[in-house]
């Protein structure tokens, strides 16, 4: 099933009722001149099983514990934004899968040169991935991408990562001075949310996996604690700026994150991708994936299923 992804970005009160989530609005609420039969009309309700992501982006939301427990009971994924709109939290559950403690066994024993032909695999399916992008984008064909990707050694060695990177970001957004970083100009600021939306539905997904969000298999930064995410949605990352690019060619203004260009970005997790020959929604696909990634750490699969574009 197609979980949905919930953005609450005016004031609202969120409880739970009969394993439903309540989504109330305040002003009215407090309207004590409204007759509580419109106020019940008011109220909306969505059944808990139903969310996969939930975005609170208004200081004036108000949520209480019980719906945090069934989100996470549901392997939600709960995303904070900050004053200007940017996720800058992320809440998962604890225990996502009834195999855990074998499952964080398998992945803690995976050994260095596993890890190494892991990322090897990532980073050439990323490539790849860019280089579609970059055709579909642009109507030409890099050789150089391909070439890159085939180049991709055990851990990356020689860093082909940031080789196709350079000459990616430079083909695929003409735009004076653009330069792809955090803090750069737009549409940085387009890339940066559609990423934060991509990392959580992945640290869900491995969440599900009954892995450690934490432990990468190449990224390692002690104040990191989606690492393991990190590495997996590289591969994803090509179907993110394909939508960015469409963004920003169809006349829509893209200076500041707008709301239509947030309801275009928080449709990531149903975006279409390719994996296994088949036709799936991006979360779907993710969940694939880290099942994979889950199998290649207990010797069942010696790749992960990524996506191809």
């Amino acid at each position: 099933m197609i979980k949905k992804t919930l953005y609450f970005g005016n004031p609202a009160y969120l409880s739970l009722r009969d394993a439903q989530l309540v989504i109330k609005l305040p002003e009215v609420v407090k309207n004590d001149t409204l007759p509580e039969r419109f106020k019940q009309k008011a109220e909306v309700t969505k059944p808990i099983e139903d969310i996969g992501v939930v975005v609170l982006d208004n200081k004036q939301i108000t949520v209480t514990s019980g719906v945090l427990e069934a989100l996470l009971e549901n392997n939600c994924a709960v995303i904070t934004c900050d004053s200007k709109s940017m996720p800058v939290g992320l809440l998962l559950p604890l225990y996502g899968n009834t195999t855990q403690n074998e499952r964080f066994r398998h992945q803690l024993d995976a050994s260095v040169p596993l890890m190494k032909q892991l990322w090897q695999q990532t980073i050439k399916v990323k490539i790849e991935n860019q280089a579609r992008v970059l055709e579909k984008c642009t109507g030409e064909v890099f050789k150089c991408m391909k070439v890159w990707s085939s180049e991709v050694r055990s851990g990356d060695s020689e860093n082909m990562e940031a080789r196709a990177a350079a000459f990616y970001w430079k083909n695929l957004f003409l735009i004076e001075g653009f330069t792809r970083g955090r803090d750069g100009i737009p549409p940085n600021n387009l890339l940066n949310y559609g990423y934060a939306i991509l990392r959580a539905v992945v640290a869900r997904g491995l969440v599900s996996s009954g892995l450690l969000p934490t432990l990468g298999i190449h990224h390692h930064n002690r104040y990191n604690a989606y690492c393991l995410a990190d590495d997996i949605m590289e591969p994803y990352r090509p179907y993110v700026d394909e939508l960015v690019y469409d963004i920003v060619n169809s006349g829509l203004e893209y200076e500041v994150l707008s709301k239509e260009i947030k309801a275009k970005l928080l449709t990531i997790p149903t975006l279409e991708v390719n994996i296994s020959g088949k036709r799936s929604p991006l979360m779907i696909a993710v969940g694939q994936t880290t099942a994979s990634l889950y199998k290649c750490f207990n010797g069942e699969l010696r790749k992960i299923i990524y996506p191809e574009m």
